[in-house]
């Protein structure tokens, strides 16, 4: 069947030289009461992560000879054609057009001899498919727009041409136009439509071009691609199964390319960094999916200190400039200072309310229950200061509080507050006497209007449980108008001096690694590997932005012996599934070590976005599901019978495979 053809009204002519330019977002609403623009609302700046020398042509190769944001003053008179969607169409009188680069205002012809185009213009639905040809005319006197780059010009309409109609969408292409998270990433070829998600993809794009260039144009790293099938890894997160036509014999998807990347120092290679996709058969979080990116970055004859300068340096060089400079080199702390402050070993220092210790004030304590947790192994009382606590917080919040450390953290709490009058209010004020309240208020630094919450007991859940109510109690605040956590603010800090070896949750005889079976321990440490291996600490560090872990990496082990012992002895696992590695390691391998940054956790932080999803153009849902294209999806027994397996299928699908 013959094509139908596309509407044309009028004919196009040839392209006129258009200026180089950068990439960018912007865009405009028509007011309904006149012709003047008005901004739609407000975007990111057009400025690029870093110029480069020469801007890039955006029209090169296309249909079009400028953008539908870059047109100025400077191309009055000029001849155009302009292709994009449908953004507005007001009062008969105009259309707003769209690109990825913003947005122009097109008047429609008004003469009689139009009225055959104006009425084809009128009538098409928004988000329609069109090219236009006009002349870049100025904004009539009083009406420009100075808020948006293309406010001070319009195109008068000469020629149109319908490249493709819209049907009617589930949702306007409007950042005022609030949608589900679901209906987004159902339809995500809509929702990438909108200016903040091509604002994140772009300056993913941007980002990730730098870091390249710093890498391997300054620094002669290697981008090297790594396998995405190879065979199951011990430890670690849970990885995903892909069948092959072996029988009984299944590849998995890496949850990192962590082997490869140490098989490629072994082989001397050198410096290797990829931008690898990794894989894990885990529930979603907002700050994490089933597979994710990461920058992943290797180097031989490497210490600790000298691979964190060359991060420092990769995100200082990568940083977008709209978000403002950072400073280097990043300040550390070790993990149990972290932990003994924070109760998390990724800690916001956009604010304080740290941990204290009390213990020692309530060693004779008459308040029993106070005086039983100091009893206990590793038994402590431990608290956090909530400035104006007795202002902002109301009886709900210290109801749910309460639940949220009983269950999970089978912790109980108890509220001291100071009140505005000087009074003390609490379960235990009667109790509490005058030495104790004075040595509170030393400790705590405790003032008038604040509440302290008290978590006695075992050290490690107390510190567990006020970490979290740490960040509960900001989010409360900060719901109450107070400013806690300044979004443009980014603090990075490098947590260092892990503990190499944890105890086991379901069995604290044995142990796991703190980070992965290859870290190495610590040069200061390692005579107490094969004694006392729970007081090892690591060449593990971590990097952590505004409370939220962006990478991680170590020193890896070299010698074959040590990483031998380590993997049979220690943490019990079959050291045959990693014999080649082994092998390679008693080959001559060199001191090596790395780290791997979260690209989307990292892009998500900057943007502001508060879910990795936001950063990612095609993410999914927070089952593991893609809403988009229903995957995953079901596979019929005829298409398993290949690879040797058979499925349990649930009842209502068994019936409809009998039946088909």
């Amino acid at each position: 069947m013959a094509q139908a053809a596309r509407p044309v009204l009028g004919l196009c002519r040839g392209p006129v030289p258009v200026a180089l330019r950068s990439l960018g977002l912007r865009g405009t609403c028509i007011s309904r009461s006149n012709r003047q623009a008005q901004p739609l609302q407000s975007h990111p700046p057009r400025r690029p992560v870093r110029a480069p020398s020469t801007e890039p042509d955006l029209n090169s190769f296309a249909l079009r000879t400028h953008t539908c944001g870059e047109l100025c003053t400077a191309h009055i008179g000029q001849e155009v054609r302009l292709c994009g969607w449908v953004q507005y169409q007001r009062q008969g009188i105009f259309i707003v057009l769209r690109d990825f680069d913003g947005l122009t205002q097109i008047v429609i012809p008004q003469e009689k001899s139009a009225a055959h185009l104006k009425k084809i213009l009128c009538e098409l639905p928004l988000e329609s498919v069109i090219a236009v040809t006009g002349t870049v005319i100025p904004r009539p006197p009083g009406q420009a727009n100075l808020e948006m780059p293309t406010g001070k010009i319009e195109v008068q309409m000469q020629n149109a041409e319908i490249l493709n109609r819209c049907r009617k969408l589930p949702f306007e292409i409007k950042e005022l136009v609030k949608k589900s998270e679901a209906l987004r990433m159902q339809y995500r070829y809509l929702d990438l439509r909108s200016s903040q998600m091509q604002y994140s993809l772009r300056l993913r794009s941007q980002m990730v071009m730098k870091m390249r260039e710093y890498l391997c144009n300054l620094h002669g790293f290697v981008d090297v691609e790594t396998p995405t099938l190879f065979k199951k890894t011990p430890g670690g997160a849970k990885e995903f199964v892909v069948p092959s036509v072996e029988p009984g014999k299944f590849y998995c998807l890496p949850q990192s390319p962590q082997q490869f990347k140490q098989l490629l120092m072994i082989g001397g290679l050198d410096r290797y960094f990829q931008v690898a996709r990794c894989y894990r058969d885990e529930g979603s979080k907002p700050d994490r999916q089933p597979e994710f990116t990461q920058i992943d970055i290797e180097m031989s004859f490497i210490d600790q200190a000298r691979i964190r300068k060359l991060i420092e340096g990769l995100i200082e060089y990568s940083w977008p400039e709209e978000k403002g400079d950072i400073d280097t080199p990043f300040p550390s702390m070790t993990y149990a200072d972290a932990m003994d402050s924070y109760g998390v070993d990724k800690p916001d220092t956009r604010f304080g309310m740290k941990i204290v210790d009390v213990s020692e004030m309530f060693r004779n304590t008459e308040i029993s229950f106070l005086r039983n947790a100091l009893s206990c192994p590793r038994g402590a009382i431990r608290m956090i200061s909530v400035a104006d606590g007795v202002k902002y917080f109301k009886k709900k919040d210290f109801e749910n509080l309460t639940q949220l450390a009983k269950s999970q953290f089978n912790q109980d709490l108890t509220f001291v507050t100071l009140q505005p009058d000087g009074t003390w209010k609490s379960a235990i004020s009667k109790f509490l006497t005058d030495m104790e309240k004075s040595q509170l208020c030393h400790i705590t630094n405790i003032q008038k209007g604040d509440v302290l919450i008290l978590a006695a007991g075992d050290w490690t859940k107390a510190n567990a449980a006020l970490g979290k109510l740490r960040l509960e109690c900001a989010d409360i605040l900060e719901s109450r108008g107070v400013t806690l956590r300044d979004p443009g603010i980014f603090n990075f800090l490098w947590i260092i001096d892990f503990p190499l070896f944890l105890p086991k949750e379901d069995n604290p005889e044995e142990f796991e690694s703190a980070h992965h079976p290859f870290t190495a321990p610590h040069p200061d440490d390692i005579h107490l590997i094969y004694t006392e291996p729970n007081k090892v600490r690591s060449q593990h560090y971590d990097l952590v932005l505004n409370g939220n872990e962006i990478g991680g990496g170590s020193i890896r082990i070299h010698n074959m012996e040590l990483q031998k012992y380590v993997l049979e002895t220690i943490l019990k696992e079959d050291s045959g599934l990693l014999s080649h590695l082994l092998e390679a390691l008693d080959s001559g391998a060199p001191p090596h070590g790395g780290i791997a940054l979260g690209l989307d956790r990292l892009l998500a932080l900057i943007v502001g976005a508060s879910s990795i999803r936001d950063v990612i153009a095609f993410p999914k849902s927070f089952r593991g599901r893609d809403l988009m294209s229903k995957a995953p999806d079901y596979v019929s027994p005829e298409e398993l019978n290949p690879y040797h397996i058979q499925v349990n299928w649930p009842t209502e699908m068994h019936e409809d495979n009998a039946k088909s």
